[in-house]
């Protein structure tokens, strides 16, 4: 069974917005690993390996709905931060971005009767829902730790056991 093409559209753009989440969080590492904050720098890098497994899993799905991917150009990610706190504040507002992204073509699934799709697309509501708790709280962390560079220091090495 064929992908209604509103909906084929939709999800082959959202494949492109994935691969530049993985893409932007790529660029954030590497901002980290030039510091060097290499605990944060090997979260963001895990945090791009997770974007690039989603962009797969849409691509996989509509390779298994027996249809060819049409794949996108991918924009060019920020390439410049100011200060730790901007990425984290960025990885934030971009995370919403993507919930939103995916809740335009859940509706989109429902109101073309898309049921497939809109089963498939629940797993990414709920993944958004803990992508977005842990943005925030990461965001809030480093607010709370301000200017304190041992604390700055504690909380890199913790990143790095979070991302093994």
């Amino acid at each position: 069974m064929e992908i209604n093409d509103k909906v084929f559209k939709a999800l082959n753009e959202q494949i492109k917005h994935e691969f530049y989440s993985s893409y932007l969080y790529l660029s954030m590492a590497s901002y980290f690993e030039n510091i060097p904050l290499d605990g944060f720098g090997k979260w963001f890098r895990k945090q791009a390996e997770e974007e690039h497994e989603h962009a797969m899993k849409i691509y996989n799905y509509i390779i298994d709905r027996n249809m060819h991917v049409d794949l996108q150009a991918i924009d060019k990610p920020i390439v410049k931060f100011n200060s730790v706190q901007e990425i984290f504040e960025k990885a934030l507002e971009h995370e919403r971005k993507v919930t939103h992204w995916i809740y335009q073509i859940y509706e989109l699934a429902l109101q073309e009767k898309d049921h497939a799709t809109h089963i498939f697309l629940q797993w990414f509501i709920t993944e958004q829902v803990e992508e977005e708790k842990n943005a925030q709280d990461n965001l809030d962390q480093i607010k709370l730790i301000g200017d304190d560079k041992a604390a700055l220091f504690v909380l890199d090495q913790n990143f790095a056991k979070k991302a093994d």
